[in-house]
């Protein structure tokens, strides 16, 4: 065995670098701003066609140049076969060419010599992505030079090696795939059926037993009705008493700061059956979130900094039916001038905005100690119905005709998707008795942390297929995956050959290294 700066390779392989081993190429743009320049007689890809691309390899992009938008910028066309790693914007995107094309200056390329098997290499950067970053420059953004490119360390197999190695790896990863695909599948209908629990539930369908066996607890309709206006009326009635001790309170310390703001009387609760909502069961009604609530309101507007002082959620901390209580940043409240702003147990916090519409509108309950401030783009609301549990509605607003409601609407601006208060207010919800409430919270509750748990472990096998997956790229490219062939010539004597090749091609006219391709197209070989 020989012995390197990086790791342990066979006496049989050697360590070299990328430049050594084929032609590094970068790419170009022409510009946009001239249509001629941008056509189908040029295969062309950018970083962003290889987002969320899985493949091996690519044939084009989702834009092409035309021959002349080709002569107007420093792209050039590389070969079938030829390795395309994206140096910036992300680090790491790779794949293989099938067709000729060319590349925007987002690629460093390597046309591989003769000898070396593009797939080796491939797999090599595909599990080299933390040795590209740490060779990376830039404060805007990171960016791997082509110099830096050409640098990158290469542990060279001998050729035949180079096939049975590439040959275990897609052996390995077609069986990992396989696993991979299994768990996605099994995530992605863990999900469904996830919804379509909830949306039993507020269909009424989850508690049929549970009214046939408990009609001595349900009230109709009407009743609920009359009994939810009668706790909201009465909660207003507190909130005036406590008002009005409030404002004694600010008289006789003088009158200091703004006079305490006297609470709105809440418009009459009404139905919403008719508007468009499915039917439900009988005793159970439709209405409005807003008028349910003692108050709706956005948050902090103000841009947390530093890592020390109150904590204050990022919007990443709400998803639906779940807060993830450590996703803080932190504000200066010394003075307290925030202090309204302190989550409470039981308010239920949705997102305002969100780069993604499936998070806008979304719903979690607050279940802390009231330690946690809320950005603007949160809005917190309270109940003001004590016989309408929060738990209950948290799974509600999530899903069937009120999360409907919201997505239609969802607003979208300068990439970010949003609603607002008023919108939140005006979510339709299905109300039951509290008893039943109760009953359908505990039942999801059990169903969801089912469901939760084997999602959880789901996830970490998937974490733990992608750590296997780099075990096998390390296996291999130290020369543990495959057996060493005593017959095969060592990786010295390719290394020597193509650095002949190369000599040889310097030597000649440097027009004989390019070459004309179909539509009169120039081409690097």
């Amino acid at each position: 065995m020989g012995q390197s700066d990086l790791w342990e390779i066979p006496r049989s392989w050697s360590w070299t670098q990328l430049s050594e081993v084929g032609d590094i190429v970068s790419g170009g743009t022409p510009s946009t701003k001239e249509p001629s320049y941008w056509g189908k007689e040029v295969n062309w890809i950018s970083p962003a066609d290889l987002t969320g691309y899985s493949a091996k390899t690519i044939a084009r992009g989702a834009k092409g140049l035309s021959a002349l938008g080709l002569k107007n910028c420093s792209a050039k066309v590389m070969p079938t076969g030829s390795i395309h790693f994206s140096s910036r914007a992300p680090i790491g995107y790779i794949a293989i060419s099938s067709e000729p094309l060319a590349t925007n200056q987002g690629f460093k390329s390597l046309v591989p010599a003769s000898g070396v098997l593009n797939e080796f290499i491939y797999y090599y950067l595909k599990g080299s992505k933390q040795l590209a970053e740490e060779r990376a420059s830039g404060t805007t953004f990171r960016e791997l030079s082509g110099a830096a490119f050409s640098q990158l360390p290469l542990p060279l197999a001998p050729e035949h090696e180079q096939h049975r190695i590439v040959a275990k790896i897609d052996e390995l990863f077609s069986e990992l795939d396989k696993g991979v695909k299994s768990l996605k599948t099994a995530r992605k209908q863990l999900k469904v059926y996830r919804q379509a629990v909830l949306k039993h539930a507020f269909e009424g369908k989850l508690t049929a037993q549970w009214r046939e066996e408990n009609k001595d607890r349900l009230e109709t309709a009407d009743q609920l009705l009359a009994r939810i206006r009668s706790e909201r009326e009465a909660r207003y009635q507190q909130q005036l008493e406590d008002w009005k001790a409030a404002v004694k309170d600010w008289e006789a310390k003088g009158k200091p700061g703004k006079k305490p703001s006297k609470p709105k009387k809440p418009e009459i609760i009404l139905r919403c059956d008719d508007k468009g909502v499915p039917r439900s069961p009988d005793g159970w009604l439709w209405l409005r979130f807003g008028d349910l609530c003692s108050h709706v309101r956005n948050g902090i507007a103000e841009k947390p900094t530093g890592n020390t002082g109150a904590k204050i959620f990022r919007i990443s901390a709400v998803r639906p039916m779940e807060f993830a209580i450590d996703d803080v940043r932190y504000i200066d409240n010394q003075d307290g001038r925030y202090d309204e702003y302190f989550l409470q147990l039981g308010d239920l916090v949705f997102t305002r905005y969100n780069g993604s519409r499936a998070y806008v509108g979304v719903c979690a309950e607050y279940r802390s100690e009231g330690t946690h401030l809320f950005p603007d783009k949160l809005i917190q609301t309270k109940l003001a119905v004590p016989s309408i549990l929060p738990s209950y509605i948290e799974k509600a607003v999530n899903c069937g005709a009120s999360r409907e409601f919201i997505g239609r609407r969802i607003r979208t601006t300068a990439g970010q998707s949003g609603v607002s208060g008023s919108d939140i207010k005006a979510i339709p919800v299905p109300i039951c008795c509290e008893a039943e409430q109760a009953a359908i919270s505990a039942l999801l509750s059990e169903v969801m942390s089912r469901i939760g748990q084997l999602l959880a472990e789901i996830d970490r096998n998937l974490v733990r297929g992608e750590g296997l997956r780099q075990s096998i790229l390390k296996k291999a490219y130290s020369g543990q995956l495959v057996e060493q062939d005593p017959n095969d010539k060592p990786a010295s004597v390719l290394l020597e050959r193509i650095r002949a090749e190369k000599a040889a091609l310097a030597d000649k006219p440097k027009q004989t290294t390019r070459r004309k391709g179909p539509s009169g197209v120039e081409r690097v070989d």
